[in-house]
C-alpha cells in the first residue's frame, strides 16, 4: 500500500445540546461554512418538533435518525468483466452518515415554507417510520435482498 490511511477527524460537540450527532447534522446541512445559520435552523426546527409532538426535539430527532440507518446495501463489484450488485453490510460510521445526508435531501424537496419548518416535518415522518427518508432505506435493504444470490462476491 502506497498511501497511508486517511486519519479520522473528530468533530466537538453543538452548544446547546452536547451532541456529537447534532453537531454532524448541523455540518452536513451548513452552506458556505455559515455554521451559525444551520445552527438556529435545527435548534428551530427542534422547537418546532416540540411545539408538534409534545415530545423533547432531540428525543425525536434521535429516534428519526435509528429509523433511516441502513444496514445493508449494494455495492457494484466486476467479476469476469459482468458489474455485479452485492449486498454488503453497512459500517456504523457510514450508516450515520447516509441517514444524515438522506434526511437534509429529503428535507430539502418538501413543500414547507422555511428550510426549519421542512426539517421539522421530516424527522417527525421519520421518527414515525415514514416519509421519504425511511422509504430510501426500505428501497436500499429491497435492493440488497433482491440482489441475495451474488452475496458470495463478497470481498
Amino acid at each position: 500500500m502506497r498511501k497511508k490511511r486517511a486519519e479520522k477527524r473528530y468533530i466537538k460537540p453543538d452548544p446547546k445540546y452536547n451532541e456529537i450527532i447534532v453537531a454532524k447534522f448541523i455540518n452536513c446541512l451548513m452552506y458556505d461554512g455559515k455554521k451559525t445559520v444551520a445552527q438556529q435552523m435545527v435548534y428551530k426546527a427542534f422547537a418546532v418538533i416540540e411545539e408538534r409532538t409534545s415530545k423533547p426535539g432531540l428525543e425525536v430527532f434521535k429516534k428519526a435518525i435509528a429509523n433511516t440507518q441502513p444496514i445493508i446495501e449494494v455495492r457494484s463489484r466486476r467479476v469476469g468483466g459482468a458489474t455485479y450488485q452485492v449486498p454488503m453490510e453497512v459500517r456504523p460510521e457510514r450508516r450515520l452518515a447516509l441517514a444524515i445526508r438522506w434526511i437534509r435531501t429529503n428535507s430539502r424537496s418538501r413543500n414547507e415554507k422555511s428550510m426549519s419548518a421542512k426539517l421539522a416535518a421530516e424527522l417527525i415522518a421519520a421518527s414515525n417510520n415514514e416519509g421519504a427518508s425511511v422509504k430510501k432505506k426500505e428501497d436500499t435493504h429491497r435492493m440488497a435482498e433482491a440482489n441475495k444470490a451474488f452475496a458470495h462476491f463478497k470481498w
